[in-house]
């Protein structure tokens, strides 16, 4: 049975590898001289995802989640494995589910070459294997007072939908609709992210939230930060709803938004929006790095925003 579902859903051709699906291991030949970028990151059923939402949707965020990371790094994908465990083998689920996964695979280039099924409370669980040239990946620890702060497309989305669809905000289902797709199908910055090589000094995915994932960008660079709220590029639907505490929240640190948050000297500003341009993303500078450490989020009057939280809590109940 394990087999045959493998056989149906899972296994294709790999040519960008020695030896894909159907073996103990797969064999994968990197490119000679380059450094190999590698992330994992489990999806949870009821955590993650709701037993309601479209299967094909679900391949789809699985795989972008992970491919957002390697986006973070500057690394271009290559490879990926998929360990999933089910309920019970669902042939239709997994039908629409591969067509999700895949339909993401293809758009990056990246294989997928082994993993594991198993029955049991829908998880999915996915490694992902990229290429970058050795010292160009963008890292988190190399931010410098001085540098600016920015942040690829837009913030907030995918977290007023998540509001939206909890009941802890009300939105007009029209607006709702616009924000939807954001947490259905995220789309990871890879062309972005392989764009700033050697112009970023740090990086990170906004997978938390804003002030979060920034955080970590601080904590390891040992440096500060100042924001400013009215800076942070939102969809215009997502402006009727600032007045609302969440709405805010939802900005700062609702979290799935898989944006890139990145740092540049201010000296590269010009580099940064022909990057951006190149990979056809657009790019808000919202603050600076400072020296010392904290991070201030000012508002449209120079004062500065209280901050409750700073982002998802992968253990909260």
């Amino acid at each position: 049975m394990e087999f045959d579902l493998i056989a149906r859903h899972f296994t294709r051709a790999t040519p960008g590898a020695v030896l894909g699906v159907g073996d103990d291991c797969a064999l994968l030949a990197p490119t000679p001289g380059m450094q190999l970028a590698v992330s994992s990151d489990m999806l949870l059923e009821g955590r993650h995802f709701s037993p309601q939402d479209s299967p094909a949707g679900i391949g789809h965020k699985s795989l972008a989640v992970n491919l957002s990371d390697l986006a973070a790094m500057g690394a271009t994908p290559r490879w990926a494995t998929l360990s999933i465990a089910l309920p019970q083998a669902d042939d239709a689920w997994l039908t629409a589910f591969a067509r999700g996964f895949f339909r993401m695979a293809d758009q990056h280039g990246i294989e997928l070459v082994g993993g594991d099924t198993t029955r049991g409370a829908l998880t999915i669980s996915i490694t992902v294997i990229g290429e970058v040239p050795p010292g160009q990946a963008l890292r988190r620890d190399g931010a410098q007072a001085g540098d600016d702060v920015w942040v690829s497309g837009v913030l907030g989305s995918a977290a007023l939908a998540l509001a939206y669809r909890q009941g802890r905000l009300f939105m007009e289902q029209i607006d709702a609709a616009r924000v939807l797709p954001a947490l259905y199908l995220p789309t990871p910055r890879v062309a972005l992210g392989i764009a700033l090589r050697g112009i970023a000094s740090s990086a990170i995915d906004i997978s938390d939230g804003l002030l979060g994932d920034l955080g970590h960008i601080l904590q390891r660079s040992q440096v500060g930060a100042t924001l400013e709220f009215a800076a942070l590029p939102t969809l215009p639907v997502a402006q009727a709803y600032l007045h609302e505490k969440v709405a805010v929240d939802c900005v700062l640190a609702g979290g799935d938004d898989y944006e890139l948050c990145f740092t540049a000297p201010a000296g590269k500003r010009d580099a940064v929006r022909a990057a951006a341009g190149t990979a056809g993303v657009a790019v808000t500078h919202i603050g600076r790095i400072t020296a010392g450490s904290g991070l201030t989020v000012s508002d449209t009057k120079g004062q500065p925003l209280p901050i409750d939280h700073t982002g998802y809590d992968h253990f909260a109940t």
